[in-house]
């Protein structure tokens, strides 16, 4: 794999299709650009967005932002500052507040690195990793610590069901140069416990690849993961549990170490079907409710040495996707994110984004929402990248697109409206999620890199 690049680079302008959004339970098709541009424009949600006087995040009239760590400027216990590029998150409670773990996305030139700390380390080559946040119940700083260091782009990752959270490398690389340890693995980064994150491990039965995201499903200890890659493209893949596992504290870890615990369960990448007819590629999909039937084929060589995974099933076994980004585990499946597509990438058709839900109950693969490919970006939505489900009803986007960015919300009546804006530059938006009671949503700006704790007059949209 070549050394990665903004995600932004990778898109191109095209002429096609039309501008904005067409929702499953909505009357817009894609195809439709008149009444697909009327939804874009349509304020929702919380009503439109007022400038912010620093230049920095709009939102809506009511709500205001706090910046609880900043790269570069606020500092970790450890007494380094916060390091750069921070990107998936989640919140897990605790008495009297919480704690934030977030990714940091780095790879190898970021101004602020993760301290490679004793212990924490699983590479001291890599500069990327963890780190935790502590807030009061209102939001408030506490105190900031590295949870796991030495590893590598750390991507969109995920929660757990048991207070944990799944870092992602999005990397395939071997040891070599400055790296000392293969990487492409997914880590375990507990939240409420540091001693658990002592001597790191990577559970190499998830798969060597180009992580993304995970979303666990807490009935079956499943994981489902997105994989960030081309030539060709990524898939959509999921690790079955070995018979009598149980999802909890330290059961990833014990079944990482055990005996032939680099190829416990079944890794497994999915391949859709209409009726007969085999899906090569999920952007055949235009029309919101689209639903295939999901077969899932068994990952010949998981570690993936010689060959990268995507590279050993061939286009009739499995099905194909384009920037395959954040995941979310909600409402009984998995949500997960394609972020656009276009022809020169190998795509069958081009749009900016489409999000996805996989029933686990009847074995299907339903398009939820599709952003049309769109012109105009300072106007438009394109570019969904990690995704969170909203306890106030329906989804929160957050962009990594063209011009600037925002947190886009889909209503639970399949309405988007723009939830927050960044006014800085064309950074992308990251890791939204919510703390337990809903009055704060949390969320990152990628570059220069801050983290911000959101709160407003929230209500049901």
């Amino acid at each position: 794999m070549s050394a990665p690049v903004s995600r932004r680079s990778f898109l191109g302008r095209s002429a096609a299709g039309g501008l904005g959004i067409a929702l499953a339970g909505s009357i817009e098709a894609i195809a439709e650009t008149g009444t697909a541009r009327a939804a874009t424009r349509t304020l929702q949600g919380y009503g439109p967005l007022v400038p912010d006087p620093a230049g920095l995040f709009s939102l809506p009239a009511g709500f205001s932002y706090r910046i609880v760590a900043e790269a570069g400027v606020t500092l970790l216990d450890s007494g380094e500052p916060t390091p750069s590029d921070p990107d998936g998150m989640a919140w897990f409670a605790r008495r009297g507040g919480g704690a934030l773990v977030c990714n940091h996305e780095i790879v190898f030139e970021e101004p602020y690195a993760v301290p490679t700390l004793p212990r924490l380390t699983y590479d001291p080559g890599a500069r990327g990793g963890t780190t935790t946040i502590e807030l009061t119940a209102g939001g408030e700083r506490v105190r900031e610590y590295v949870s796991l260091a030495g590893t590598l782009n750390n991507c969109a990752g995920g929660r757990t069901p048991w207070n944990s959270w799944l870092s992602c490398e999005e990397a395939e690389y071997l040891a070599t140069g400055p790296l000392q340890k293969d990487h492409g693995y997914v880590f375990e980064v507990h939240a409420l416990d540091q001693e658990a994150n002592l001597d790191p491990v990577p559970l190499k039965f998830l798969g060597r690849y180009a992580h993304e995201a995970v979303a666990v499903d807490p009935l079956t200890y499943a994981v489902y993961l997105t994989e960030d890659a081309d030539s060709p493209n990524g898939l959509y893949y999921r690790w079955l549990p070995p018979q009598r596992f149980r999802g909890g504290k330290g059961a990833l870890r014990a079944l990482a170490l055990s005996p032939g615990g680099d190829t416990a369960g079944q890794l497994q990448v999915m391949s859709c079907y209409e009726g007969r007819r085999h899906v090569n590629d999920l952007s055949e999909a235009t029309r919101p409710g689209t639903t295939y039937q999901v077969r899932w084929v068994d990952v010949p060589d998981r570690d993936a040495r010689t060959t990268s995974i995507r590279r050993q099933l061939t286009n009739d076994q499995v099905t194909r996707a384009h920037k395959l980004e954040g995941a979310y585990w909600g409402e009984g499946g998995a949500y997960f994110v394609s972020s656009f597509a276009r022809a020169s990438d190998g795509s069958a058709r081009e749009h900016d984004g489409q999000v996805w839900f996989y029933d686990p109950r009847t074995g299907t693969a339903t398009l939820k929402t599709i952003f049309g490919v769109n012109p105009d970006p300072a106007t438009g939505y394109d570019g969904p990248d990690n995704i969170t489900l909203s306890p106030h009803g329906g989804l929160i986007l957050a962009e990594d697109g063209e011009g600037y960015n925002h947190l886009v919300g889909v209503t639970r009546d399949g309405v988007p409206y723009l939830l927050a804006r960044h006014e800085a530059s064309e950074s992308e938006l990251s890791g939204p999620t919510f703390n337990g009671d809903g009055s704060i949503l949390f969320a990152n700006i990628y570059s220069p890199g801050h983290v911000l704790a959101i709160t407003g007059p929230w209500k049901r949209t």
